[in-house]
């Protein structure tokens, strides 16, 4: 497949940066799942809302896939 055609797979600041927050917020809420914590489990669910809304602004920045801040890499 040529790099013109690849869609990137979300290799991205913008996608990491969401995929963390979100993958911590469901520890977090595991965790406070395990030990009945109800408003953290709740406050996960918000922190992993608020992981879509970063990488969603990082992408309007510029630091999604194809944008304009992004310096690409070719793989060897």
């Amino acid at each position: 497949m040529s790099t013109d055609t690849d869609p990137g797979h979300g290799n991205s600041p913008a996608a990491w940066t969401a995929v963390v927050i979100m993958l911590v917020a469901f520890t977090i809420g595991t965790f406070a799942f395990w030990f009945v914590i109800p408003w953290l489990v709740f406050a996960s669910a918000g922190l992993v809302v608020v992981g879509l809304v970063v990488g969603q602004v990082l992408k309007k920045l510029g630091y999604g896939v194809g944008g304009d801040k992004l310096t690409v890499k070719s793989h060897n």
